[in-house]
C-alpha cells in the first residue's frame, strides 16, 4: 500500500468524507459526530471535577464545572480538532490539590487524571450496550432506527479514542499526571523539558494510524464486554 492510500485510510471518517467531495456522506456524519463528541468532551471534563470535589477540593465547582452543560467545557479549537483530526481536548478543569482531603497531592491528582479517560471507557461501554440492544431487541428496517444506533456506535468509538488518547503518558494529556505519581520530582523536571517534543511526535503517531492498533485492542474489548452483557439479558 502506497503512503498516500495509508494516510487516505487513516484519516478520520469526518475529514475523509469531506475530501471525497461526497456532501451526503459528509452531512451525515457531520450531524451524527457533533452532539457525539461533545457528549464524549462534556463527560470527561465533568468527570475529572467530580474526581476532584470528591476528594475534597470544590474550585472546579465554583467555577461552574460540575455540570454537563457542554458550554461549560467546550474548547472551540479542540472541538474541531475532535471532529476533524479525531483527537482533540476540552478546558481544563481547574484543580487545587491543596484542598484534597488525602495527604499524598500527586497520587490524588493521578486520581483526578483517571477520572476523564475511565469516564470515557464507561461511556464507551454504555453506548455500546444501546446500539447493539437496538440491534438486537428493536428489530427494523427504519432508517430513524439505524441512525440512533449509528450515533451510539459513533460515540462509543469517540470515547475509546479520547480515553485511550489521554492516557499517553505525555503532558498536557491526563496519563502525564498518573506518571507523575510515581516518579520523582528531578526526573519530571528533565522530562519537562523535552515535553512539547514529545507531544508533537505522539500527535503525528496518532494522526498517521500508528496508535490505532492500541485503540482498536482497547475498542474491541469494550465492545465484547458491552455483546456479553446485553446476551446476559436477551
Amino acid at each position: 500500500m502506497g503512503n498516500d492510500q495509508f494516510i487516505w485510510r487513516n484519516l478520520p471518517v469526518l475529514l475523509r468524507s469531506l475530501l471525497s467531495g461526497d456532501l451526503r456522506s459528509f452531512l451525515i456524519a457531520l450531524c451524527l459526530m457533533l452532539p457525539a463528541v461533545v457528549i464524549c468532551l462534556t463527560v470527561h471534563e465533568c468527570a475529572h471535577g467530580l474526581a476532584a470535589r470528591a476528594l475534597g477540593d470544590r474550585t472546579a465547582e465554583r467555577a461552574g464545572r460540575l455540570t454537563l452543560d457542554p458550554l461549560a467545557h467546550i474548547d472551540p479549537l479542540g472541538f474541531l480538532c475532535m471532529l476533524l483530526l479525531g483527537f482533540g481536548w476540552a478546558r481544563p478543569v481547574p484543580v487545587n490539590v491543596s484542598g484534597f482531603r488525602i495527604r499524598n497531592r500527586k497520587a490524588g491528582m493521578a486520581i483526578v487524571a483517571l477520572a476523564g479517560p475511565l469516564s470515557n471507557l464507561v461511556l464507551a461501554f454504555v453506548s455500546y450496550i444501546v446500539a447493539l440492544l437496538l440491534a438486537y431487541k428493536v428489530q427494523s428496517d427504519a432508517m430513524f432506527i439505524q441512525t440512533v444506533q449509528m450515533f451510539f456506535s459513533y460515540i462509543g468509538a469517540l470515547s475509546v479514542g479520547l480515553g485511550v488518547f489521554n492516557l499517553i503518558p505525555v503532558h498536557p494529556l491526563d496519563g502525564s499526571r498518573v506518571l507523575d505519581a510515581f516518579l520523582p520530582y528531578r526526573i519530571q523536571a528533565k522530562l519537562d523539558r523535552y515535553q512539547p517534543i514529545i507531544l508533537l511526535a505522539v500527535v503525528a503517531i496518532v494522526y498517521f494510524g500508528l496508535f490505532d492498533l492500541v485503540i482498536n485492542r482497547v475498542d474491541n474489548w469494550i465492545l465484547n464486554l458491552a455483546v456479553r452483557a446485553v446476551f446476559q439479558f436477551l
